[in-house]
């Protein structure tokens, strides 16, 4: 009897045709080879009954065509949510990858916007830079130094933020550390005159200080003619002189110009050990590479500034700086050249970054006293974690969730032990002074909180 049309009546022939689709019942039915079936609708009605149960099942899943498809089970259907396809009616549990990528696609930023604020933020840097070259000796030579979030394309929400070193090279210089732990230096002219000579001590270092505060009265100069564009009040121990532009049609960019100082010699005896592990990570070459680059000193200090050292006061140290290189570390950051490239595999490195950014933002939305912990000492983690984990295969896409959690993992190791060392600096610790136990073990607390929840301060 067919499994798709409607019964056919019995002939009386011997029960092998009957039989010769069921063959179980070919077997148990035991009845004598050639005795006739009797031509009657109760028989046929009897031998339809006992074969429904396996003629029923085959006709309820028949076989796919190109015209006719397979009901799909409800759990397997795939949504778009952003820029991805994610499972519809999986909760959390099941898909920890799900409330990640939504997150990560609520924090990409308009390309739109992005380029007004980019246009915006370009123009004024240029206007700064000529009065510069044009109306002062002692900063005439600056060349600019594009860095930070924006530029390492790490920047979430909105493009509201962005940093911009303006440097000036030094030549024939003593760098000398201003303390124990690497960070800081002082910096002096070996002999000859330079167009930075008025910002001198006595001893032939270059006051910070003094050389930041007039930088900081050119740029005022020059963005008072300019439309829109205000000048924020000084922040202790802050490196630069920051502009908030209003006016743009979207939000109000905040501008950090930075003052730098650009060393063109070997890197301080204090790197060792620092970045010489990438190594295993993007190789000997890369890390040649990066060493040849030089380095940068900022006029930063920590404290009150008042302490000295060997004549030289904490407010006119220099703070080093390797911005550029960890822009382009972060830039090229697979162990194979074609990692996150249109003709290779896309890795989760980045996505696991402006997560925790974001993590610690909202984090210290909800508590003030988190205010010391910046995105700096997330971005230190994820370098760490990078060569401790170097195979792009550790951070493949599809195990976001995995990779996410033990970069969180990673963090709160960091918070409970009070230590995270600077990435190229691996005397100084990042966590030292400022950091307190207690703010240190409460937000590592509340980070293992969010991740063994499912971390509902993304759903709010």
């Amino acid at each position: 009897m067919s499994g798709r049309g409607k019964p056919r009546s019995v002939r009386a022939k011997s029960p092998e045709p009957a039989h010769a689709k069921n063959p179980v019942r070919a077997k148990s039915a035991r009845q004598p080879p050639k005795e006739p079936v009797k031509d009657t609708k109760e028989e046929t009605q009897q031998i339809t009954d006992e074969n429904k149960p396996k003629k029923t099942k085959e006709y309820k899943q028949p076989e796919c065509t190109t015209e006719e498809k397979a009901p799909v089970p409800q759990e397997c259907v795939e949504v778009k949510i952003g820029s991805r396809m994610v499972k519809k009616g999986d909760s959390v549990d099941s898909n920890p990858n799900k409330i990640l990528f939504t997150t990560i696609d609520q924090l990409k930023i308009k390309k739109k916007q992005t380029s007004e604020s980019a246009s915006i933020v370009n123009d004024t840097v240029k206007r700064i830079m000529d009065h510069m070259k044009k109306c002062t000796e002692c900063f005439k030579d600056v060349n600019d130094l594009r860095t930070g979030s924006y530029y390492e394309n790490l920047k979430i929400s909105n493009p509201d933020e962005f940093d911009v070193m303006l440097t000036v090279p030094v030549k024939r210089v003593d760098i000398r550390p201003f303390g124990d732990d690497g960070a800081f230096y002082s910096v002096a002219f070996k002999r000859g005159k330079h167009s930075l000579d008025r910002f001198l001590d006595e001893d032939n270092t270059i006051s910070a200080s003094g050389m930041l505060t007039e930088f900081r009265n050119e740029v005022k100069k020059c963005v008072k003619i300019l439309k829109d564009v205000g000048l924020e009040k000084k922040k202790k121990g802050c490196p630069a002189v920051t502009l908030l532009i209003n006016g743009t049609g979207t939000v109000p960019i905040s501008l950090d110009i930075v003052l730098g100082l650009e060393v063109r010699s070997s890197w301080p005896t204090f790197t060792q050990g620092g970045i010489d592990k990438i190594d295993i990570w993007l190789g000997t070459k890369v890390k040649k590479e990066q060493k040849f680059k030089g380095y940068y000193l900022v006029p930063k200090y920590e404290g009150k500034g008042t302490v000295e050292r060997e004549g030289v006061c904490a407010r006119d140290a220099w703070r080093i700086s390797f911005s550029h290189v960890e822009k382009s570390i972060l830039t090229n950051h697979g162990s194979q050249k074609t990692c996150c490239e249109a003709s290779g595999t896309r890795c989760c490195r980045k996505y696991c970054l402006k997560l925790l950014k974001h993590l610690l933002g909202l984090l210290k939305a909800e508590n003030p006293s988190l205010s010391k912990f910046c995105s700096y000492h997330a971005k230190t983690t994820l370098l760490h974690a990078c060569c401790s984990r170097t195979q792009d295969s550790d951070w493949e896409e599809a195990q976001l969730g995995q990779c996410f959690q033990q970069l969180l993992e990673d963090f709160e190791g960091h918070l409970k032990d009070g230590m995270l060392p600077n990435f190229f600096i691996p005397t100084h610790n990042l966590l030292g002074s400022g950091h307190d136990r207690k703010s240190r073990q409460f937000l590592a607390r509340r980070i293992e909180e969010e991740r063994n929840n499912g971390f509902p301060i993304f759903r709010k």
